[in-house]
């Protein structure tokens, strides 16, 4: 086990319990932990009065624990992103929340356009109420004869969010592709503070409107750990089979986007109608097509009585028997195979120093998934077979996909046909004071990670979220390296990932 406090995923400790170490110590177990197999599930930082003290949760599948360690900075630290790759955006981050500067770091930028904190100014000189955008960013220049940039956004056409995308291309080939994030940049976490109270749960599940239960389900877990509540089986099962139905509802659709990328409509058209009838299951379960009301601490505020899960089931099979046929025909089409292979492709060893989590990690051949490797809920008494794929290319991105479809279906129907008796809530007491609850939940992008800190009130003193976009967005810009330029819409759909999860 890592040099960190082990605890279980869903577990609490007191804030004392953990390990204060030296930076240095705690960077040398960080990097021999990344090399062992072990990932940075979060690094962040916590305010103090000559610099902060940083908090790493690293993820630790070998022995199904997580080891959470602290340490103390001032205004500088040896920057832990050239050792371990994983860490650039969490280092990148805590310099623009905190004003401290991990000296070494080989692109430190801001990673969202915002103000700077409060009292104090941000690694970049910036002060509270100056210009929330910087006047320039400085993006990677490449020189030579026919070499030209391409820029996209931040502004797109129809309802997607702003991010904006800079290609150094030679004729079509990609040099580098830089992403630049952050333009909507919300305070979730900011607003986190103070809570859990009447707008907290709302509040993580729009973290990214797409993975609401997957938030919703990570954020109960953390706070039923601080206040040391045990949920009934009832509700974990409910919870488990909307988690499923968000995947194989989002899945559906990328695979459906895929083929429309390819200009494949049989399969772009019926994926469309297909991801809102399994949206529609959802609906049936709660009200809402997003799972929006659905899991709170405690449990869940609807239940399946035998008529409903009854009804779910046949029109899930129906669902299931049209997914197929249209999914089936996309993957025995030469045309749309030829464009899948060898485009964006990744290998698993730099999705492993890149810290790729889900469908994008599995793509690569890498048995990245929370659900096996940190059981927590349902998943500890039932569990699904890893999805993988070797060549991580957009073929393996969309399989992976297709599998992950296929499996959830199967665990839905085996759950709602056991559904164990009893209540699908419990009332959750006060939160523990000074103490720490890590959740870890798979949503269908990947790893989930919620991190809860309470003060000695018992409320948050600090709630990270890490939405698995955030450890991926780099994930894309590699997988565009030496590739066509009009390939780019295709990977980053395999990808599909979400710019406000990102700009939390």
């Amino acid at each position: 086990m890592r040099a960190g406090l082990p605890i279980a995923n869903g577990e609490r400790a007191a804030r004392r319990e953990l390990p204060v170490l030296p930076w240095d110590d705690v960077r040398d177990d960080l990097v021999a932990g990344v090399a062992g197999g072990c990932r940075l599930a979060a690094l962040f930082g916590l305010p103090t009065a000559d610099g902060a003290e940083l908090v790493a949760v690293q993820a630790d599948p070998g022995a199904g624990l997580l080891a959470v360690t602290t340490t103390a900075v001032g205004a500088t630290y040896p920057s832990l992103t050239p050792s371990c790759p994983q860490a650039h955006l969490f280092e990148r981050e805590i310099a623009e929340q905190l004003g401290v500067v991990p000296v070494g770091h080989p692109a430190l930028e801001p990673v969202r356009f915002h103000a700077a904190p409060a009292g104090g100014r941000d690694a970049w000189g910036r002060s509270p109420g100056a210009e929330i955008l910087p006047a320039v960013r400085p993006f990677v220049a490449v020189a030579g004869e026919e070499v030209h940039e391409v820029a996209v956004g931040p502004v797109h056409a129809g309802v997607i969010e702003p991010g904006h995308f800079r290609f150094n291309c030679h004729g079509e080939r990609v040099f580098t592709l830089e992403i630049a994030l952050g333009y909507q940049h919300r305070g979730v976490e900011r607003a986190l503070v103070g809570g859990p109270d009447a707008r907290t749960v709302h509040l993580v599940e729009t973290a990214a409107g797409d993975s609401s239960v997957a938030h919703a389900t990570a954020h109960a877990e953390a706070v039923e750990a601080l206040a040391g509540t045990a949920i009934p089986a009832r509700a974990q099962v409910l919870r488990g089979a909307a988690l499923e139905l968000e995947r194989m509802a989002n899945h559906v659709g990328d695979l459906g986007a895929l083929a429309g990328d390819v200009a494949f409509l049989p399969t772009a058209s019926h994926c469309g109608r297909l991801r809102g009838e399994i949206l529609n299951l959802t609906a049936l379960l709660c009200g809402s097509r997003f799972g929006r009301g659905l899991v709170r601490p405690g449990g869940v505020r609807f239940d399946a009585e035998p008529a409903r899960a009854g009804e779910l089931l046949e029109r899930l099979a129906t669902v299931m028997r049209d997914v197929r046929e249209t999914v089936e025909l996309m993957f025995d089409t030469p045309s749309v195979q030829s464009r899948f292979e060898g485009t964006g492709a990744l290998t698993a060893g730099q999705a492993g120093e890149l810290g790729l989590v889900g469908p994008a990690a599995r793509a690569c051949g890498l048995e990245i998934d929370a659900r096996a490797e940190f059981p927590a809920g349902i998943y500890r008494f039932a569990q699904l077979p890893v999805s993988t794929w070797h060549s991580g290319d957009v073929a393996a991105r969309a399989w992976v996909r297709w599998l992950e479809v296929q499996r959830s279906a199967a665990f839905v129907r085996e759950q709602f046909a056991s559904l164990p008796d009893g209540p699908v809530r419990v009332g959750v007491g006060d939160l523990a004071p000074d103490a720490v609850a890590v959740s870890l939940v798979e949503g269908w992008r990947g790893e989930v990670c919620h991190v809860a800190v309470t003060g000695a009130d018992g409320r948050f003193a600090r709630a990270k979220v890490v939405d698995p976009s955030f450890h991926n967005w780099s994930g894309l810009a590699m997988a565009l390296r030496g590739q066509q330029i009009s390939d780019f819409p295709l990977c980053n759909k395999s990808f599909n990932l979400s710019y406000c999860g990102h700009d939390l």
